[in-house]
């Protein structure tokens, strides 16, 4: 039992643009790539007491974790539970759009092809519970989505706090797993 770091990737063109990524493979912006090499060097300067990098397989994750390591010298792997949610016709729609916002609450939806919320928190859930019982502490790089999950396993919220949880661009979090 442990801590565990989680960041969300640096800037996309469809985060610019408002518009929900999902598991739709977006590349980072230039200012994405700044923010994921300042991040790199905050968590060498703070020394943050870092194992290993678990990376989403998409390439904004992937790009953003490869700074990180390239900046700290921490070792990097993907972690294929990390890939964010498939939001079905969602995918390339404004991210606050109202129906979106609603469907969000609804935990069993498959979004006509997406992956549904419930199926999300299990395989996060499952990741958590593997990376607890492990002696290294790790920095989780993902996504918005899988950022609710995270939150939502270490903290109590209610349907409407985490449908509306999210995070910014490389912002660092610190989770400590609780003893059972």
């Amino acid at each position: 039992m442990g801590d565990v770091y989680f960041t969300r990737h640096g800037q996309t063109v469809w985060n610019v643009e408002n518009k929900i990524c999902g598991a739709t493979d977006i590349e980072l912006t230039q200012l994405g790539h700044e923010q994921a090499i300042q991040l790199g060097h905050r968590i060498a300067e703070e020394k943050l007491p870092i194992d290993e990098i678990l990376y989403s397989p998409l390439v904004r994750a992937k790009e953003t974790a490869r700074h990180i390591s390239e900046i700290t010298g921490i070792s990097m792997r993907e972690e294929i539970r990390l890939k964010e949610q498939n939001f079905g016709k969602y995918e390339s729609t404004p991210r606050d759009g109202e129906e979106f916002k609603v469907a969000k609450c609804n935990f069993i939806s498959h979004f006509d092809g997406g992956e549904t919320m419930l199926h999300l928190a299990q395989r996060i859930y499952n990741l958590l519970d593997d990376i607890s019982r492990e002696d290294k502490t790790y920095l989780l790089v993902a996504h918005n989505g899988i950022a609710r999950v995270v939150n939502s396993y270490f903290n109590d919220c209610t349907n409407e706090e985490f449908a509306s949880y999210g995070i910014k661009n490389c912002q660092v979090l610190k989770y400590t797993f609780r003893s059972n």
